[in-house]
């Protein structure tokens, strides 16, 4: 993706969510994690996921159905429980409430602060609630013991572990994007279900796995492994690609491959480009040292791209090319903090 195409996503982003001469249809997610499919049936792929409280704009309708762009953006259907319509005013309302986001893999809001009431609603990592104050002379979140009260998209209140939340614009504005905090976030995942467009706590695909590690740490990334390699510095490899998975020159080949990279760059996988086809990406994993990834294939785990260890990964021989983001900034990477998806600017 040329520097021309960047922009114009960044503006076309810019303009549907900053709500500036708005006559869109504007609504939040309310689930935990959406399901965004490519058709409108249940029966469809699942395309990707958006987090409770993303903003989207809806294009379409179909019966129970809407097609709606996510921030990042991303096209897909999903079904209209799933959504709170708001006007441009109300959306702007809501941009400007305080919230928390939840920091855990998984939590929940319960009708009232204990674990034995009625669940109204779970939670996932990086999930959005705003804010409940109390009334009267001194304005406070409403909080009891360890409970802090929190207000759902489609407006109802609940209690949620106060452990599990930390306040959204505080959070962002503290969020320092290191190797060590890369690494330590992606292991979090270490074991969650591989899910094809999962993009959530709950099952994660290896993009997913990649945006939701970012998103932790403050910063969004596009959603695809296909667009994340277009981002970032790039880091030298010299691959020889006529060197087979077993031949006997594949490890000096891999220790070749991995000599500069350092804890927290993307490493990428696929075919080369060949005077017949182009180049074609297929997965993405987080580096974090000595020869190890962390990445979602058939779950989130961690392995080797040295051939000979117990963990080696049987797909190493396809790594491509790799990408830092660490004390790098452009237009693929965006702090949350500045993000026009999530804060009224």
């Amino acid at each position: 993706m040329n520097t021309k195409k960047i922009l114009s996503a960044i503006c076309v982003m810019v303009i549907a969510f900053t709500g500036y001469g708005q006559t869109k249809r504007m609504a939040v997610t309310a689930l935990s994690e959406n399901m965004m499919r490519l058709n409108p049936d249940y029966e469809s792929p699942l395309e990707t996921q958006a987090l409770m409280g993303t903003i989207v704009e809806i294009i379409g309708e179909e019966s129970y159905w809407r097609q709606v762009v996510t921030p990042e953006p991303y096209t897909a259907w999903c079904t209209n429980l799933g959504l709170v319509e708001m006007t441009a005013e109300q959306i702007n309302e809501y941009k400007a409430a305080p919230k928390y986001i939840c920091t855990t893999q998984h939590s929940g809001v319960y009708e009232t602060p204990s674990l034995k009431s009625r669940r109204l609603s779970d939670l996932s990592m990086g999930n959005l609630l705003r804010i409940v104050y109390t009334e009267g002379k001194k304005v406070k979140p409403s909080v009891k013991k360890k409970w802090a009260e929190v207000m759902l998209p489609d407006g109802r209140k609940g209690w949620t572990p106060a452990a599990d939340i930390k306040p959204f614009a505080e959070w962002a504005g503290k969020q320092k994007l290191t190797a060590e905090n890369i690494v330590n976030t992606a292991m979090q995942f270490e074991g969650t279900p591989y899910l094809w467009g999962g993009a959530s706590s709950k099952g994660l695909d290896c993009s997913g796995l990649v945006r939701l590690t970012f998103m932790m740490n403050g910063h969004l990334l596009p959603r695809n492994a296909s667009q994340q390699v277009n981002h970032g510095r790039e880091i030298i490899m010299e691959c020889d690609h006529s060197i087979t998975p077993d031949s006997d020159k594949l490890y000096q080949e891999m220790l070749k491959r991995t000599k500069n990279l350092q804890p927290g760059d993307l490493v990428f996988f696929g075919t080369p480009e060949t005077f017949w086809s182009k180049e074609k990406i297929t997965h993405v994993g987080i580096y974090i040292g000595n020869g190890r990834i962390i990445h979602a294939s058939h779950k989130v785990r961690v392995n080797s791209l040295i051939p000979g260890q117990k963990d080696y990964y049987e797909n190493s021989h396809r790594l491509l090319k790799a990408r830092r983001f660490i004390n790098w900034q452009g237009p693929g990477m965006i702090p949350i903090i500045q993000s026009p998806a999530y804060f009224l600017w």
